[in-house]
């Protein structure tokens, strides 16, 4: 078991569970270099041009991974790391000495615990990882939208489940990553992903490339 804020009954607990000190180390080359670009086709220095034209002063990353997209991010004042699982946390963390980041083992399922209100919160590729359907995971954008500052931006990216977004190899192995609980993302659409968003913000600009769609969403309600 690893250090996770869930039970391993909880629903949400395989997404997570994968993320142990071994995997992390070598998720930047497997995951960001090879998975991103080869199998779902959306490079990852697509969403890290999201971090750097959305990251605020004061931040919260939820999902942080390995902190490679924090680390080429802008600066900022206020650092917040939020994940269920204390290995991913602590991983960041020690990534990101430099930028002093507080750590919040926490699920973004249900109401942020922190009384703090930021200018950015990113969410990439968590959504995917949740448990579905992809209106479940609307109570993940509520609770986000709820701390963000009145002008601030929650921005991210997630992997879709449509197959017309997939080739016959992106296909295989999206449901072999659902297979093992890794993702729960089948039934995502870019329809289901527009509407889950537009539910907490006033604006949404979305896009997809190859089977991830980039967004970025302001203005709550």
């Amino acid at each position: 078991m690893n250090g996770s804020v869930l039970n391993p009954d909880d629903a949400g607990y395989d997404g997570q569970r994968h993320y142990t000190p071994r995997f992390l180390r070598i998720y930047d080359p497997l995951v960001l270099g090879f998975f991103t670009r080869a199998v779902w086709r959306c490079p990852a220095e697509r969403v890290t041009s999201l971090y750097r034209s959305h990251t605020g002063r004061r931040h919260l990353d939820v999902g942080p991974g390995t902190g490679y997209f924090l680390e080429r991010a802008p600066a900022t004042d206020r650092l917040v790391l939020l994940d269920p699982n204390r290995d991913v946390l602590a991983f960041a963390a020690e990534r990101l000495a430099d930028r002093s980041p507080t750590t919040l083992g926490a699920d973004v399922r249900v109401p942020i615990p922190t009384a703090e209100r930021f200018d950015s919160v990113a969410l990439s590729f968590v959504l995917h990882c949740l448990p579905g359907p992809i209106e479940a995971k609307a109570a993940a954008i509520e609770n986000l939208a709820a701390v963000l500052e009145p002008n601030g931006v929650l921005f991210g990216a997630t992997v879709l489940g449509e197959d017309r977004l997939h080739n016959a190899f992106s296909k295989l192995m999206l449901r072999t990553n659902n297979r093992h609980g890794i993702f729960d993302n089948l039934g995502d659409t870019e329809a289901g992903m527009r509407s889950i968003l537009t539910s907490s913000f006033d604006r949404v600009d979305m896009e997809v490339v190859g089977s991830v769609a980039l967004f970025a969403a302001r203005q709550e309600r």
